[in-house]
């Protein structure tokens, strides 16, 4: 394919969404990083440093192979080393192939399961739901760190939301509104003490999930209203998950299962497309897709994609 690039070309965007003023990725990982160290040198976290480097040599590589292939202008490993920080702290494997497996397929289903420029299923949770579909022999960590390591790491957390100026915080109290709300209730209608909905809500993963996987701006609906009523969908499946189908892991199975609804929510409920800091706005095409971002930053005319992009059916 090739695009002619003999003058000069600006494109307006047809719509322009929020970027935050400072990358809230570089927050995140310096938090899950620090995690991460403090979890293997003293919590005794079930994941090796061994392991932990695999996984994320594999999800770098996976995300720099993927950006030569789909023909990317740059390669940005911010996004893929949140994703494999949160594999090393929540995924438990005794075979490092299948920890190099989960790796490759959350980074890779950010290319392959798209919809209108935006990747469907959170990477993190992707990988850990298929590798637990395929395989009895990958579990997902249940976050029992100590009541001292999950505060500080509650403390970091909401550090998070106000130094990024809680750009995505709304998802992230609906859900765990909806989840204590549903937690307690349960409780109270079977006669349960209150301290055991409280206990549920002290682990390490429900925050994991909570402000770094369910709050991931590239895989929630744009508009507000759309988040809340995400966040609420999710905490209703996790219930029905954990004492219905009485089956672990109930936070990952219902984003995963809540996922297509997303693209739902910015259908009916139409808001501003979220931008990374320092990234350039985008075009909301129908077709629009990896290999269309690509096109768009060479500086293509909107009216000149026809002849450069092949037409879906």
């Amino acid at each position: 394919v090739f695009v002619r690039m003999n003058r000069p070309v600006t494109i307006r965007p047809l719509a322009v969404g929020c970027a935050p003023l400072i990358d809230p990725r570089l927050y995140q990982i310096a938090v899950l990083g620090s995690l991460l160290v403090y979890g293997i040198g003293w919590l005794d976290f079930e994941v090796g440093l061994a392991q932990a480097g695999v996984t994320l040599a594999t999800v770098l590589l996976t995300q720099y192979f993927a950006t030569r292939i789909w023909q990317l202008p740059v390669y940005d490993p911010r996004s893929a080393l949140i994703s494999g920080l949160s594999l090393c702290l929540l995924l438990r494997t005794n075979t490092p192939a299948l920890a190099v497996a989960a790796g490759v397929v959350a980074i890779l289903s950010k290319f392959l399961v798209r919809r209108r420029g935006k990747h469907l299923f959170n990477p993190t949770n992707f990988g850990l739901v298929v590798m637990m579909l395929v395989t009895d022999r990958v579990w997902a960590s249940p976050g029992q760190w100590g009541s001292g390591a999950v505060f500080a790491f509650l403390l970091a957390c909401l550090g998070g939301l106000v130094v990024n100026r809680a750009a995505r915080s709304d998802v992230t109290f609906a859900f765990l509104a909806s989840y204590a709300l549903l937690l307690a209730g349960r409780s109270a209608w079977l006669g349960e003490p209150m301290t055991i909905p409280l206990h549920r809500m002290e682990s390490g993963a429900l925050l994991l999930f909570s402000f770094f996987m369910i709050s991931d701006p590239k895989t929630t609906p744009d508009s507000r209203a759309g988040r809340i009523l995400f966040g609420l969908c999710v905490a209703l499946g996790a219930a029905y998950v954990q004492f219905v189908l009485f089956r672990t892991n109930a936070l990952l199975w219902s984003l995963g299962a809540c996922a297509p609804l997303a693209p739902v929510f910015d259908r009916f409920l139409p808001g501003a497309r979220y931008r990374w800091a320092g990234s350039k706005p985008t075009a909301d095409d129908p077709r629009k897709g990896e290999s269309y971002e690509t096109v768009h930053a060479l500086g293509v005319r909107p009216s000149e994609l026809g002849a450069v992009l092949p037409h879906r059916p």
